[in-house]
């Protein structure tokens, strides 16, 4: 699978009212209600009453890769950052020098082994960066990061960043997150 753009929808000019009754306008944004967490082409700017959270994306390109473009989120009570998490096992050794393939489901796993140590999963990300050597080769394996955020319904704001090297020689892929509750 691979990634390939397609052209923005026509865009809509959306009300969003603060708590503090100021209004201010959103052009050219599509705004959706958590829930299903599927690529939709519905636009709708009304949040679920469960998370709060209004999922805001101004084409549908982004679902693909099971991320929101923003989200509007209710602050939390608890933050928890995470530092970049690699394919390093419990001895604190690499695994797969130079595998992107390998790499990249250690590394989600590693995420997702801090967020419930803080009684959290990938549903309470805020926001993922990934960075790669080879955002091809990243890219082409992303359902390793798909299959985990779709087993939760996540969709968080996510950016891939290519970097030329990473701290440790042979790391190919490191994750980095933020979560809140």
């Amino acid at each position: 699978m691979g990634y390939r753009y397609q052209p923005q929808r026509p865009r809509i000019a959306v009300q969003v009212r603060s708590k503090r009754g100021a209004s201010a306008a959103r052009h050219g944004a599509y705004m959706t209600t958590t829930g299903a967490r599927t690529p939709s082409t519905e636009t709708s700017a009304s949040a679920t009453p469960a998370s709060g959270t209004t999922r805001i994306n101004p084409s549908t390109w982004s679902g693909y890769f099971r991320y929101d473009q923003a989200q509007l989120r209710p602050a939390p009570a608890q933050l928890l950052t995470l530092a970049g998490q690699g394919a390093i096992d419990a001895t604190g050794q690499l695994q797969h020098p130079g595998d992107v393939a390998a790499q990249l489901p250690l590394a989600m796993a590693n995420v997702e082994e801090l967020l419930s140590a803080a009684g959290m999963d990938l549903s309470d990300v805020l926001h993922l960066t990934i960075y790669v050597t080879d955002v091809d080769a990243a890219v082409a394996v992303y359902g390793a990061v798909t299959e985990r955020l779709d087993a939760v319904g996540a969709t968080p704001p996510a950016t891939l960043v290519g970097v030329t090297r990473l701290a440790i020689p042979g790391m190919v892929v490191e994750i980095g997150a933020t979560a809140g509750r």
